[in-house]
């Protein structure tokens, strides 16, 4: 079942008659922030779309401070899809992310200091726990999807906010992004797909997991901390780069927080919940034929039959 995240604004408008027009069965969810008398005629407009179109829509309603408003109202609407998604079973989400979002989002990570990862995000599918997001338009410009909705007549919604440069992303868009997708698009949209399959490469999920056990074979550090990092934020924890370093310095060996081991052998790099039971000799002496180092064979003592 597919859902899709709509504002009535130029992106998710046109991905709506987008999906329309490939026959992909959809139903839509709105958030309204009330920040903007025309927030109401937006959602009007969306219930409007929805009865013509016969689809299932939900609306939330999001009250939100001024401070930090961006990172609060991203919080709100995908605590909204994530809700919807258990409740009804969506399985995959459709955002109108397109290009011009990608450049604007590589730009403010370059601007702060970030790796591949964070640079490179937004790709076209992405699984997430709950559900899988699509985005279909992330390979055309702002002004190729302006085009189509002028083309084909369709009413779209202009928020005025986007214009405001007192946030960040729209001080990049219109300072940078616009402009350089403008006269670069087909060379953004190519370098776009090279990284992405560098990402692939670099980043490939081969760990094998046990429960919460999980290892791999020894690459090279700067590679094997980025699998570190991948690994712990699926375990909830999200590392400093002074705690990267000191994993790197203590050869991959080392307890977090005091709750997740990283430990390793000559071949493999293993992490696990931090557990300390009172394990007997035989149990030890088979850990040490296994090669399994000592900070990951409590979590195998009490949760693996071995």
């Amino acid at each position: 079942m597919n859902l899709l995240a709509f504002s009535a604004g130029v992106d998710s408008t046109a991905l709506f008659f987008k999906l329309l027009e490939q026959n992909i069965t959809f139903d839509i969810a709105i958030v309204n922030y009330h920040t903007r008398i025309q927030s109401d005629e937006e959602v009007e407009y969306a219930k409007n779309l929805a009865k013509k179109y016969n689809k299932k829509i939900y609306i939330k309603d999001c009250y939100l401070e001024n401070s930090n408003f961006e990172a609060n109202a991203r919080e709100c609407r995908y605590k909204f899809f994530e809700e919807l998604a258990k409740q009804y079973g969506y399985t995959d989400l459709y955002l109108a992310h397109q290009l011009n979002d990608r450049l604007e989002w590589m730009l403010m990570q370059f601007s702060k200091g970030a790796g591949l990862k964070e640079l490179i995000s937004m790709p076209k599918i992405e699984k997430k726990d709950i559900f899988t997001i699509h985005r279909p338009l992330i390979e055309y410009s702002k002004e190729e999807i302006l085009e189509y909705l002028h083309k084909n007549n369709i009413k779209y919604f202009v928020d005025e906010s986007n214009f405001d440069t007192k946030y960040k992303r729209n001080y990049f868009r219109k300072e940078f992004s616009d402009k350089f997708i403008k006269e670069f698009k087909d060379g953004i949209k190519r370098s776009f797909e090279y990284l992405e399959e560098d990402k692939k490469l670099l980043f490939q999920e081969d760990w094998i997991i046990e429960k919460e056990l999980f290892y791999f074979i020894k690459n090279n550090p700067k590679i094997d901390i980025k699998k570190v990092d991948l690994i712990l934020k699926k375990l909830g924890y999200i590392l400093s780069k002074p705690q990267r370093d000191e994993i790197i310095k203590n050869n991959f060996s080392l307890v977090i927080g005091g709750k997740i081991a990283i430990d390793s052998n000559e071949e493999k790099i293993f992490i696990a919940p931090y557990q300390t039971p009172n394990m007997d000799k035989k149990f030890k002496e088979k850990m040490r034929v296994l090669k399994i180092p000592p900070k990951i064979r409590g979590y195998i003592y009490n949760n693996l039959n071995l």
